[in-house]
């Protein structure tokens, strides 16, 4: 071999070398690059999730092994019982909004001083269920990327008090406001539709995880609920007639004049109220079993708190204040709203009569309901308390009788004998034969009672139904589409805005949002199915390729290499000859 052969050979092996690093960094690179694209990311989540900040700690799940150990499989069983108990910890608690009022004058009555905990609570809720809902998802997205779960003691603990919160809770606040299931069902008829979207949703996002994972182990592989709100709108009657609850007492103190003036204003339909008779015969508005909540007894009569209002004789009652409260106790967060003039106003309201109520109510026309509190022992009027307030109405007020639902359940053939234009109201859902029979006119049954169903059912024998307490938009809305003839509410102000039921839809266009959210979800589970079999498809033949070329190139170098030397050899031998 001549020496420029020689040196063209050496080039020619220089170049396949310098050809052979630069493959091997290329795949070397090609392999960080796979591995390390998402390392800040995947070390936040480890960090958040597991206090594992450092690249070394973590922990990658090889292909075709499983995730965790039993122990993290329990705490990542532990978060998912833990996300669904706080879910329904508060959706129970968000849905019963419409009892709030109720639920703070009950801590009031018990703990003695005004506080919003129903928000402390509510807010409380949301904590609980972000911060489940947080682990939850980091613990997904570690999954995704195929990581290890190694949760941290703090976050361990953390889930434990969530869960025993959650149940604490969910379970006090069923044995002291069981009703408020009902309004959950309920909620159930108006949500149902968006529920099923919100599950296709849940289960689109989790095909990412579950396909990652099908791969990676070499695998070759409606709701049932009942909305009344889906209906031809041409079959929605009326809205339901709005009855004041104790007047406006969002934008007045309850059960003054003040407060049935502001729920006429605000377009009421009728007013709703609570009787009680005074010691000498002077029927009174008043709800509580003492004067404590509502008026300033406490400065006036420091020794008679506790004292059945019944017990008061008229000018005792005229002496106290039955609206500053309002300022100090705030009940729905409504008092600032009040202008100058308002506030002043509501500042001096005193305890109404019920013959001020009725003649409100008759100079505008309007419906009146109420509660008749019968007198305690020992009262004048323990035995006279139906003919006493009959007698105002007849002969003291100008109310005509057929405005008057009257509510009282004692003597009730005696009343309808006496005065039979009154419109008979009752509690009791018996049936609507027994009713008829006893001259029942309407029913008043509380909004957890509500089937449209029954409405219907009674509807047929010209018995009107009422619903209490509604004061949330999507529960007037459910009230409406189900066929209810009149609500009480708190808020006719906010519901007489109302044009139409909030979740009103016809079965076509609910038939429509069902087709395009099935085919979108279908599109979407597709496109995540085949984006996973084209990566880890890629991979794998990353990986054989590059496994391939290694060895290819290492025989080609060494043959080549050896053929290097035989030369050398030869020429080394050539060159010694001459020598011998």
């Amino acid at each position: 071999m001549t020496e420029s052969s020689f040196v063209s050979l050496m080039n020619t092996t220089q170049t396949e070398q310098t050809r052979l690093k630069l493959g091997k960094l290329k795949v070397a690179r090609q392999r960080l690059l796979q591995r390390y694209e998402h390392q800040p990311f995947v070390s936040c989540l480890a960090g958040l999730y597991g206090c594992q900040w450092r690249r070394y700690q973590l922990t990658h799940a090889q292909p075709g092994h499983f995730c965790c150990s039993k122990l993290e499989c329990g705490s990542f069983a532990l978060i998912v019982l833990t996300f669904c108990l706080s879910l329904v910890f508060l959706y129970f608690w968000s849905e019963a909004q419409n009892d709030y009022n109720d639920f703070d004058w009950f801590n009031f009555g018990n703990l003695g001083f005004w506080f919003p905990w129903s928000i402390v609570l509510l807010i409380l809720a949301v904590f609980l269920f972000t911060y489940v809902a947080v682990l939850l998802l980091l613990a997904v997205c570690l999954l995704s990327e195929g990581r290890r779960l190694y949760l941290h003691w703090c976050h361990k603990i953390g889930i434990s008090v969530t869960l025993i919160l959650s149940i604490v809770a969910t379970s006090v606040l069923t044995d002291l406001w069981s009703k408020e299931w009902m309004t959950v069902l309920l909620s159930f008829q108006v949500t149902a539709p968006y529920l099923h979207i919100g599950g296709v949703v849940l289960m689109t996002l989790l095909s990412w995880p579950i396909a990652f994972q099908l791969f990676r182990i070499n695998m070759r592989v409606p709701l049932g609920m009942y909305s009344p709100c889906i209906k031809e709108r041409s079959s929605l009657g009326s809205a339901p007639a709005l009855i004041g609850h104790r007047g406006a007492p969002m934008l007045a103190p309850e059960n003054t004049y003040m407060s049935f003036k502001k729920a006429l204003s605000a377009g009421a339909d009728g007013l709703e109220t609570d009787v009680t008779i005074s010691y000498d015969g002077v029927p009174f508005l008043m709800h509580d079993k003492n004067l404590g909540r509502t008026t300033n007894v406490k400065d006036i009569f420091p020794n008679w708190t506790r004292t059945s209002p019944a017990m008061f004789t008229w000018r005792e009652l005229q002496r106290l204040n039955a609206g500053s409260w309002f300022f100090s106790q705030d009940p729905f967060g409504t008092a600032s709203s009040l202008s100058p003039d308002e506030r002043l106003q509501a500042q001096n309201q005193t305890v109404c009569t019920l013959r001020d109520f009725l003649d409100l109510a008759a100079q505008h026309g309007k419906l009146v309901i109420f509660d008749l509190y019968r007198p305690p022992w020992g009262h004048p009027y323990r035995d006279a308390w139906i003919s006493r307030t009959l007698d105002v109405i007849h002969n003291e007020s100008s109310i005509h009788s057929s405005q008057v639902l009257w509510l009282p359940p004692g003597l009730r053939e005696f009343v309808q004998e006496i005065d039979p234009e009154l419109q008979q109201t009752t509690a009791e859902q018996a049936p609507a034969e027994d009713l008829q029979l006893r001259h029942i006119s309407r029913l008043n049954i509380h909004y957890s009672s509500m089937s449209e169903k029954e409405i219907r059912k009674y509807a047929a024998a010209n018995i009107s139904t009422n619903l209490y307490v509604i004061s949330e938009p999507w529960l007037y809305s459910l009230a409406w589409c189900a066929g209810a003839h009149s609500v009480i509410t708190n808020a006719v102000h906010i519901l007489r805005n109302l044009q139409r039921p909030l979740f009103l839809m016809t079965p076509d266009e609910y038939r429509l949002m069902w087709i395009l959210t099935d085919i979108i979800s279908l599109i979407l589970v597709m496109i995540i199915f085949v984006f996973h079999w084209w990566r880890e498809r890629g991979l794998a033949l990353s990986a054989e390729s590059s496994s391939v070329l290694e060895n290819q190139t290492y025989r080609q170098f060494r043959t080549e290499v050896n053929d290097v030397w035989s030369l050398s050899n030869m020429s080394d031998s050539d060159e010694q000859e001459p020598s011998l």
